[in-house]
């Protein structure tokens, strides 16, 4: 269950957990006060985490209306873990709909959010800052510049990124090389087994520049436990993010842990947290007790066989010019001696039509 084996994050000497700690739910204020924990609530989740030995630890400004990160603050001042700890927090979100420069991702905006991060974190310097999301108005240039600025003056030691797309990823990291500012280490996004779709361009984009992806929402907001059932009657019903391919990935989900002696959260966590290109899973906690068991998640290997069966059964689709990047394709445009019409060896059905 421990979590004293570390991995660098993206092409960086940053060394983190496999499993991070999301702390979205620590604190009852702002948007996230429905499943919202006190104080006392959070603190024997957070000592669990260290106690196992994780140090990837992530907030935002945005979470409870900034109470997740006063009370991460001072759990981490009660510990004396602030060396320890890989703290990450974000910025974005509005806290002044009034002001518009409140918001976004510009250098003034930027400059004030984590000025008031490290206050309610008591702390001065965060480990990773990153921008929340993509406000589709600031530019790029502006943000690297600015994230550069701030880790000159020493109050955050690596900048990254949260959901983007990966052009602006891309675009990001290509201007932090050309100008010897400081790279992008991180991207967080959202990701699971009903959830691949980033596969297409963000992981391959992470792998090549060296972004090392956390993955949120590893469990597609507790789709993937299982537990979204009709009293035991084996009939799924409606849950967060349900797709109509929700059904044929549990299926084989259920299989695998059963084959396993694990639980089906378990087992796709352990999915996660293991695929290329991902160098971490956050999984938030109600309870000390929840927590181990996502924890226990890296006691177990899933073996080749189960793993193509799931990889199988959630596969996404190549959409239009993407079908042209498949192994297939790329096998019959570099094939020598192959004609028009021939199907080479891996040949998709999917590329039927434009062969």
């Amino acid at each position: 269950m421990a979590l004293d084996q570390y991995y660098l994050l993206g092409r960086s000497g940053l060394r983190v957990s496999r499993l991070a700690l999301g702390t979205m739910n620590f604190g009852t204020g702002g948007f996230h006060a429905a499943y919202g924990k006190t104080e006392a609530e959070a603190r024997p989740i957070f000592r669990k985490y260290l106690d196992e030995g994780g140090n990837f630890v992530d907030t935002a400004d945005f979470y409870t209306a900034g109470e997740s990160e006063t009370i991460l603050g001072k759990l981490i001042a009660e510990t004396n873990s602030r060396d320890r700890v890989v703290l990450t927090t974000k910025f974005t979100n509005t806290v002044d709909p009034a002001d518009p420069n409140a918001g976004g991702n510009g250098r003034k905006h930027m400059v004030r959010a984590l000025e008031a991060s490290l206050r309610r974190l008591g702390t001065d310097h965060v480990d990773l800052f990153l921008l929340h999301t993509w406000d589709r108005i600031t530019p790029v240039e502006e943000v690297v510049r600015t994230l550069d600025d701030l880790v000159r003056a020493g109050k955050i030691r690596y900048p990254g990124l949260s959901d983007v797309p990966s052009w602006y990823a891309a675009r990001a990291q290509s201007l932090t090389e050309a100008h010897s500012l400081a790279p992008m280490v991180n991207l967080q996004l959202p990701y699971s087994l009903v959830e691949r779709e980033i596969e297409t361009e963000h992981v391959p984009m992470g792998q090549s520049l060296g972004l090392g992806i956390t993955a949120w929402s590893p469990l597609a907001g507790g789709i993937l436990t299982g537990k979204y059932r009709d009293g035991g009657t084996g009939r799924l019903s409606d849950g967060p993010s349900w797709t109509e391919r929700t059904p044929q990935v549990l299926a084989p989900l259920e299989e695998a842990a059963n084959k396993l002696g694990v639980t089906m959260a378990q087992v796709a966590l352990n999915w996660v947290a293991t695929q290329p290109g991902i160098a971490a899973a956050i999984v938030g906690a109600s309870s000390a007790d929840q927590l181990g068991k996502s924890m226990a998640a890296l006691d177990f290997e899933i073996p080749a066989e189960l793993r193509a069966l799931l990889d199988e059964a959630s596969a996404v689709t190549p959409s239009s010019v993407y079908r042209m990047f498949t192994p297939a394709y790329q096998n019959w445009i570099v094939s020598p001696g192959l004609k028009i019409g021939d199907k080479p060896a891996g040949y998709a059905p999917a590329l039927r039509n434009w062969v």
